[in-house]
């Protein structure tokens, strides 16, 4: 039986959302069902309208530019196309938070087509029972 992770996202910035892409692409290289719940910031930046535009950092925002070179450099996918690479490799599902769909906007196709769902807390909370690695990003 495959293992599973568990990913709450909350975090909408950059850094965190590079870092969670590389952890799921990481988790899905290992063959490990993964389950991504978005709230509030992360749901948002899964938004149609702000996926391009985003250019929020969480720390160290002084460093952006920096940060921004080096993956240039090193020719390093987006975190969303780190997201759908892993979708290729194993199962990688995104549940959107029922509440956060009602905070930004109530529908979801004003969101990227890789979120699959919305659920509620409740309902990812029964996901990360059963998880065997969990985060909070």
């Amino acid at each position: 039986m495959a293992k599973k992770m568990a990913v709450v996202l909350f975090s909408g910035s950059l850094d965190k959302l590079t870092g969670l892409s590389v952890l799921i692409g990481g988790a899905a290289a290992q063959d490990m069902e993964v389950d991504i719940f978005l709230q509030l910031w992360g749901s948002y930046a899964f938004r149609k309208d702000v996926v391009e535009k985003n250019a929020n950092f969480s720390e160290f925002s002084e460093l952006k530019p920096q940060v921004h070179e080096a993956l240039v450099e090193l020719k390093a996918p987006s975190w969303l196309d780190l997201l759908k690479q892993a979708r290729e490799v194993a199962p990688v599902r995104i549940h959107m938070c029922s509440l956060a769909l009602q905070i930004w906007g109530g529908k979801k196709e004003e969101f990227l087509d890789i979120v699959d769902d919305v659920i509620g807390a409740g309902e990812f909370i029964d996901m990360a029972e059963k998880a065997d690695v969990t985060f909070f990003v």
